[in-house]
């Protein structure tokens, strides 16, 4: 390592505080006077911020040797894979066979040798699974992709679930149980972890099992794998909710107030989330005038129109308890600064 400054020494500072002598003594300070260190990748120079001291110099470029000047020509000459990713069985590590049946050179390739490359496809696929483990996981996590996709799950909700499927198959949770089951039970696992607004019935409408059957493998998962999922909030559904209305921001806003509402007043505890998400929409709907009728909110979210007349009374008689509260502590304050 050699050093060399690059200003005088009479514009180098005298002071020298605790923090900077130790952060020079684990080599991320000047060793000079302690000034934080900054890289410049152009020269390959390591340079002291304060006084100009160059610590190091021909550093190591951990870069590509080539240049590109756009995306294309970057994607071109990169030389590298995807990152791995736990939604493949490998992780993403290992290779297939294309199924373009061209050469290099563009060329479409002859019968006897498209023939070749078909055994050479198949005799790839069955080696890319060693045993019957890794089947299983290649096919539960095809279908964590398939339902995912359907449902507009976000990659990194999916990945959760791949790791979830992963903790239960290495427990030995699989056996006696399908897997599509297992799969939808952990995919719906991470959905209630990110407080994403899809419900049962949306997991039923793309599993290939009932929804018995799913829910039962969810509860099992939930327990053996002490999963960190909290009960789900009202409030996930309502966006969800009022796009399917087509309503404005103004009902979701009126909606949220209501349903933080009926939670001060413990009106949530015990009942459906969906239900009570549905009816704060009709109750929303209700206090701004807005045309909707039970049957109409009840179409949307899957909600029977019983379930939305009950919650949504409760909702407005909370509201109302929580702004009467409310009038009566102002009325005190007031009270209290007259006498």
């Amino acid at each position: 390592m050699t050093t060399r400054s690059i200003y005088s020494p009479d514009e180098r500072g005298d002071s020298v505080d605790e923090q900077a002598e130790s952060e020079a003594s684990t080599g991320h300070a000047c060793p000079d006077c302690g000034g934080s260190l900054v890289t410049d990748d152009s020269r390959g120079e390591t340079v002291c911020e304060s006084c100009g001291l160059v610590v190091d110099e021909d550093e190591i470029d951990h870069g590509p040797e080539w240049r590109a000047f756009d995306s294309q020509e970057r994607d071109n000459k990169r030389r590298v894979g995807a990152p791995t990713t736990e939604m493949k069985h490998d992780k993403g590590l290992s290779t297939n066979i294309g199924w373009q049946n061209k050469d290099a050179y563009g060329n479409s390739l002859s019968t006897r040798q498209r023939e070749k490359m078909q055994r050479l496809r198949t005799w790839d696929e069955r080696f890319r699974t060693r045993d019957h483990a890794e089947r299983n996981l290649k096919q539960a996590l095809g279908e964590i992709d398939r339902m995912g996709s359907a449902l507009g799950v976000p990659e990194s909700a999916r990945e959760t679930a791949s790791v979830i499927y992963r903790r239960a198959l290495d427990e030995g949770m699989l056996p006696g149980r399908s897997i599509e089951g297992m799969a939808t039970a952990a995919l719906y696992a991470a959905v209630r972890q990110a407080n994403l607004p899809q419900t049962l019935d949306d997991m039923a409408v793309v599993s290939r099992v009932d929804e018995m059957e799913f829910t039962r493998a969810y509860r099992y998962l939930n327990r053996e794998l002490s999963l960190q999922v909290g009960p789900p909030d009202p409030a996930t559904y309502l966006s969800k909710f009022v796009s399917e209305l087509d309503a404005d921001d103004a009902l979701e806003r009126q909606a949220r107030a209501l349903i933080e509402a009926g939670k001060e007043a413990n009106v949530h505890s015990g009942k459906s989330p969906v239900g009570l998400a549905a009816a704060a929409i009709y109750a929303a709907g209700l206090l701004l005038g807005e045309e909707m009728t039970q049957e109409t909110v009840s179409e949307a979210t899957d909600i029977s129109t019983v379930t939305i007349r009950e919650r949504y009374r409760e909702l407005l008689e909370a509201e109302a308890e929580l702004d009467d509260s409310a009038v009566d502590a102002a009325s005190g304050a007031e009270s209290g600064a007259s006498a």
